[in-house]
């Protein structure tokens, strides 16, 4: 017996190019503007940058870098991650105080619309620890720029995988 999944069930396309899996805490951040080579947790305000080159992000906002993830510290914190890939992911939690973190995504400056993972206007809610599907494109893949932001501090942002 075959079994044919769609939606959000569907495998991924491997025969489409796309990003690497990215990780955002500094023991194993590649493809980032921020610096390298840290050893220590490090907070820091990062200014909104322009679009990144394919296959790289940037934080904006304030932040903290830790080990395994970067954590939000006020509202209105971003990532930025251009990205190929049919699919985007991305890892992510409340911080230490355990609330809900809400967030708002962007495809090319826009909402997802069609290329939607978790809601067409690009409205979503991290109340959990684990892995989000937040775009999820109708068509081929192509390079894009995805920008999540987050409406209050507090939320852990691990890594990125693609599909």
């Amino acid at each position: 017996m075959s079994v044919a999944a769609a939606g959000a069930g569907a495998p991924a396309d491997l025969n489409e190019p796309q990003s690497p899996e990215t990780y955002l805490g500094y023991l194993k951040a590649s493809g980032n503007n921020n610096p390298d080579g840290l050893i220590e947790d490090r907070t820091h305000v990062y200014p909104a940058a322009g679009r990144p080159a394919v296959s790289h992000w940037t934080l904006g906002g304030a932040w903290t870098l830790g080990a395994e993830a970067a954590t939000s510290n006020a509202a209105q914190a971003r990532i930025t991650y251009r990205f190929r890939g049919r699919d985007l992911h991305l890892v992510l939690g409340p911080g230490a105080n355990g609330r809900a973190a809400r967030f708002r995504i962007r495809l090319d400056g826009q909402a997802p619309a069609d290329d939607h993972g978790v809601d067409a206007a690009g409205a979503g809610t991290a109340s959990e620890h684990r892995l989000y599907q937040l775009v999820r494109q109708r068509g081929s893949s192509r390079a894009r720029t995805f920008e999540i932001e987050f409406l209050g501090p507090g939320v852990q942002a691990f890594a990125f995988t693609f599909g």
